[in-house]
């Protein structure tokens, strides 16, 4: 049971940082495409829950369209 414990808490962790990975790049490159979002979604919705960090994450996605500093492609 522990062990099986400490992979799930691996593959949230896992999910976090892919997370936060993507969402770096699309602030970065000050573009979000389709494909990002796809990419995002499809991370997210692969674990049974969102975390805090990843929710975190995607709030920054927000701010930034909100802002203007984010442009959105290939929608």
């Amino acid at each position: 049971m522990l062990h099986k414990l400490s992979m799930m808490k691996s593959n949230d962790y896992q999910s976090e940082v892919a997370v936060k990975k993507i969402v770096d790049k699309i602030i970065f490159s000050r573009v979000y495409s389709r494909n990002d979002h796809s990419l995002l979604t499809e991370i997210i919705l692969n674990h049974s829950d969102v975390s805090d960090g990843e929710r975190r994450q995607i709030y920054r996605i927000f701010d930034y369209i909100q802002t203007g500093q984010l442009r959105l492609i290939g929608w």
